[in-house]
């Protein structure tokens, strides 16, 4: 039966991590903002520079909301999952990829960048939450301008 159990978490904790990413490319804000805790530890400085910081899950989401903007396409794909649960306590390492494609009349342009991403997720009453989120990218290639390009609603 634990074996069962040890299965059926791993399935669940790889759905939520699944479900960022997805839910990101389909500019899904709600859904993606419940799949956090209220606090998220990120570590984005392998793009952004800057230092590790502890956030609100709403201002993480705001913040893709304004950069992966419907006027940006944004494609994630991850795999090679790597998932260890502690009791109500897992973390996930993944490869990653990603591109952003800005509209032609934004001035178009691509970007891609290939890393890891690693994840700390807790056991809730209503499923597992993302608690920590980091990203190493290992390379990128492209225009950063589009990375980096922000619209406000």
């Amino acid at each position: 039966m634990d074996e069962i159990a040890a299965l059926v978490d791993r399935a669940e904790i790889v759905d939520v991590v699944t479900a960022v990413f997805d839910t990101v490319d389909a500019k899904n804000w709600p859904v993606c903002r419940e799949l956090f805790a209220d606090e998220v530890d990120v570590d984005f400085t392998s793009l952004n520079g800057g230092e590790p910081a502890r956030i609100g899950a709403e201002a993480l989401v705001d913040g893709w909301r304004t950069g992966l903007h419907a006027r940006k396409q944004s494609f994630h794909t991850v795999s090679n999952f790597a998932v260890t649960v502690d009791g109500a306590e897992a973390h996930v390492t993944t490869k990653g990829y990603s591109y952003n494609l800005l509209d032609a009349a934004l001035g178009g342009g691509m970007f891609e960048v290939w890393g890891v991403y690693r994840l700390r997720l807790v056991r809730r009453a209503e499923g597992w939450k993302v608690t920590a989120f980091a990203f190493d990218a290992w390379h990128t290639r492209g225009d950063e301008a589009v990375r980096t390009h922000r619209l406000e609603d």
